[in-house]
């Protein structure tokens, strides 16, 4: 039997900002969690420090459900785990599953995650890799390392792709009929 790999990490969602294609959403988004320990909710999944993290209190499956009030394009998910600090807290399955409201979900990506340290991005596509169209986006933990009852996220981001509109790019007037009426009198 072998043992199965570390799941990489992945590449810091700064980083994908910083290109240009992707910018986050999810302050757009309505935020609710199936439970929580006081003091470990919401806000500390979403404030951007990789050292505080929501934590569960009841029983599986943990849900993060992420509401859109008008349909959305999403193209990923990034999710920041750490099993060095969170042991049997870590998530080792997670289900994304995406559609109009709570009654209509349908599962689109299941990870296992093997001693996951770091981003793991989640690309949310169609059969023909274009970012998927959505109310809502929900997040299931179904098992943690270790048997972990409870579980920890440290942050979630959700990003959108950067579309590029027409504004801004006018061709150039370079005849001169265009260069004698350039300038508004």
């Amino acid at each position: 039997m072998t043992t199965p790999n570390k799941t990489p990490p992945g590449a810091d969602p700064n980083q994908l900002k910083r290109t240009g294609t992707v910018r986050e959403i999810g302050s757009q988004a309505v935020w609710s969690l199936s439970s929580c320990k006081p003091g470990f909710g919401v806000d500390q999944l979403r404030d951007d420090n990789l050292e505080t993290y929501w934590q569960s209190d009841g029983s599986q499956p943990h849900l993060v459900n992420i509401q859109f009030r008008r349909k959305t394009t999403v193209k990923a998910l990034c999710v920041y785990a750490d099993y060095k600090s969170d042991e049997s807290y870590t998530p080792s399955k997670i289900s994304v599953r995406v559609g109009n409201n709570f009654h209509n979900l349908q599962e689109i990506r299941q990870l296992e995650l093997v001693e996951p340290s770091g981003w793991i991005h989640v690309p949310l596509t169609d059969a023909h890799k274009k970012p998927i169209r959505t109310f809502m986006i929900q997040i299931a933990v179904l098992a943690n390392h270790q048997n972990g009852r409870d579980t920890h996220m440290r942050q979630i981001k959700v990003f959108t792709p950067v579309e590029e509109s027409s504004i801004g790019r006018f061709p150039r007037c370079t005849t001169i009929d265009f260069m004698m009426h350039r300038f508004i009198r």
